[in-house]
This record gives structure tokens, C-alpha cells and sequence, in this order.
């Protein structure tokens, strides 16, 4: 069989009846092409099955119809949770084809002590629209800098803390940490603990600080005791369950800072043979794929990942970001996620 020779730009032209700067000026989107002149060219370019080079057409215009998303490797992990991973790149799909443009996925390992040059080198190379960078490199100076002394725009995820200075999108996890807290409390439990998450993760740091205000709205005293360090994986929350329920007076109710360590929890107290939610209520945050799937399923707070990177996309898409009703952050509200795993606490537990 013989082999179809692959079309080029003047076919689609000469098909179309136009001029090849023609034909490119619609496949890059631009305006001021008539609508019946464009229908012509994209009739003839699926008729002749072209497909036009990405990298040329970087290389010819100087810049990409290309977004980078950056995120932290999962790999690097214990237990890597491909959750988070798989709704940041939902959202930035979702926008980058509705504006055709293509997107490039990095993930990276924050601790190398490399990290910096290999961002800059990806950049050099395939000279993107613009960056999204996913937490916790949101909130890491050295990354930050690194990407806009290249002139090269970035929306940051999840920083923690915006600088006004740029375009940063969030949830409000302060606030929705808070309303999870009195929503335990409103359950009649009154020794709610905390499992606290990795340090260098800024936003997941607003979750206890929502907690602590979720308390006092409560009226409920804060301890000390109540309060575990996890770093975000199953085995630091079941280190942390371990300490919370080895208390004389153990917590009937554990808030996670995520789902993993939610998990952990849930572990540990089968393992211990403790009830849920008879005996112990466990709330997480995140709402991963399997927070559903846990027995019983787990009560968690929906980050709203995949819509916080399709609005970040958008931004460096249409530029929105330079606009200086863009400076500082955009919040995409969360929302709680009532599950079998929180219940009232124990008769005995609530005076």
C-alpha cells in the first residue's frame, strides 16, 4: 500500500483558495478573517487531514499557543495520590482546548537542589504563553522568581499568601475549615482534634488556622494536646491517630488537614477496633476519588481544583491576568461534603 504523503500549508491554500498567510492566521485564532473565508480553510484542512507543527509555529511567531503546569512530582511520595494531579490537568485541558491551545505537564521535585535551572531551561525551550504553577512551588520564592525573571507569566494555585503584586488563584480553605469544625461541633462534640499538614504546603496551613476559628465560633477551648503534625500521607496520619486516641481523654472527633491522613486515621481505628462514626467521627479535606469508595465513606471538604485551573488557564489565555483588576486573588468558593463518617458523638462525651 502505498504511503499518503503528509499535507503542508499550501495544500490547505491552494484548496481553499487562499494564500498560505491566510491559512495560517486561522489556525492561530487571529482575527479579522471572515467567517466565510474560515470556513473554507477548516473545511479544507480536515478534508486534507493537516495537522500543523506546534514547535514551528512557535518558532516562527516567537511565542506558543502552549501553557506549562507545573506541579510537584507525586512520585516523590510514600503514597502518591494522583488526585489532585488528575483535576489540575481536567481544568487546564478544559480551557486550553476550548482556546486551542496545547498544554505541557512538569512535574518536578521541589527539593532538588536543581529545581530552579531545570524550570529555566524548560522555559528556554519551548518559550510557553504562560506558567501555571500548582502548591506548594506556589509559595516557594526561589520557583517564583526564577519564572518571571524569564518575562514568562505565571498564575500561582494555591499560594497561602497573595503579594498583590500578582495574579494568584484559591479556595477559601480558612473559611471552609471553620465551617467544618462547627459543623462537628453542632454534632454535640466537644473534644474535636486536628492533624495538621505538610509545613511547606502555605494553604493547607490556612486549614488549621480555620479550625482554631471554627473553635472558638464553638465556644470550645483550644488544646494543645488536640492537635497532631502529619506531612499530608496515610502514614503520618496513622502516626498521628496513634497520639490523638492514646490520650486518657481521646478526641471524639479527628479533622485531617487532608484525605490522606484522614485515611490514616481510619486505619488505625479499625485496627483498634473504635466505631465509625459511633465512637469517633473523621472528617477530612480534599474529596479524593476514594473518599467515596472508604467504608464508611468520608465526610470532606471538595476543592475545587480542576475549576480553580481552568480560571487560571483562562487568565493567561486572555490575558486577563496583566489587567490590574486581576492583581491580587481570585477565591473559588469550596464546599463540604456530608458523609456515613461523621456522626453524633457519645451520649457520654457531651457534657
Amino acid at each position: 500500500m502505498a504511503q499518503m504523503v503528509k499535507s503542508n500549508i499550501d495544500d490547505v491554500a491552494r484548496l481553499a483558495g487562499v494564500s498560505p498567510k491566510t491559512v495560517s492566521r486561522v489556525i492561530n485564532s487571529e482575527p479579522n478573517v471572515r467567517a466565510s473565508t474560515r470556513e473554507r480553510v477548516e473545511k479544507a484542512i480536515d478534508a486534507l487531514q493537516y495537522r500543523p507543527n506546534q514547535f514551528a509555529r512557535n518558532l516562527a511567531s516567537h511565542r506558543s499557543r502552549l501553557i506549562g503546569l507545573i506541579y510537584d512530582d507525586p512520585s516523590a511520595y510514600e503514597v502518591p495520590s494522583s488526585g489532585y494531579v488528575i483535576r489540575l490537568q481536567e481544568g487546564t485541558l478544559r480551557a486550553c482546548h476550548a482556546a486551542n491551545y496545547e498544554l505541557l505537564i512538569h512535574p518536578c521535585r521541589y527539593r532538588d537542589k536543581d529545581v530552579v535551572t531545570e524550570l529555566e531551561a524548560l522555559i528556554r525551550h519551548i518559550r510557553p504563553t504562560g506558567i501555571i504553577l500548582a502548591a506548594p512551588l506556589s509559595n516557594m520564592p526561589r520557583i517564583v522568581r526564577a519564572i518571571q525573571a524569564s518575562g514568562t507569566p505565571v498564575v500561582r494555585l494555591s499560594p497561602g499568601k497573595e503579594d498583590g503584586k500578582q495574579f494568584c488563584v484559591a479556595t477559601n480553605d480558612r473559611e471552609i475549615s471553620a465551617e467544618m469544625t462547627r459543623h462537628l461541633a453542632s454534632l454535640g462534640h466537644r473534644r474535636i482534634a486536628f492533624i495538621k499538614g505538610n509545613r511547606q504546603h502555605k494553604a493547607v496551613g490556612n486549614r488549621y488556622l480555620g479550625y482554631l476559628d471554627g473553635l472558638r465560633d464553638s465556644g470550645l477551648e483550644v488544646r494543645d494536646e488536640l492537635v497532631a503534625q502529619g506531612d499530608n500521607s496515610v502514614g503520618s496520619g496513622e502516626a498521628a491517630a496513634d497520639q490523638l486516641l492514646g490520650l486518657s481523654k481521646p478526641p471524639t472527633a479527628i479533622f485531617a488537614a487532608n484525605d490522606d491522613m484522614a485515611a490514616g486515621v481510619m486505619r488505625v481505628a479499625a485496627r483498634q477496633g473504635i466505631e465509625i462514626p459511633a465512637r469517633l467521627s473523621v472528617a477530612g479535606c480534599d474529596d479524593i476519588s476514594l473518599a467515596r469508595q472508604f467504608y464508611p465513606s468520608l465526610t470532606t471538604i471538595r476543592q475545587p481544583i480542576a475549576a480553580m485551573a481552568e480560571l487560571a488557564t483562562l487568565a493567561l489565555v486572555d490575558g486577563s491576568h496583566k489587567d490590574s483588576l486581576y492583581k491580587g486573588v481570585a477565591v473559588v468558593p469550596a464546599q463540604l461534603r456530608i458523609r456515613e463518617s461523621t456522626g453524633p458523638a457519645p451520649s457520654e462525651a457531651r457534657s
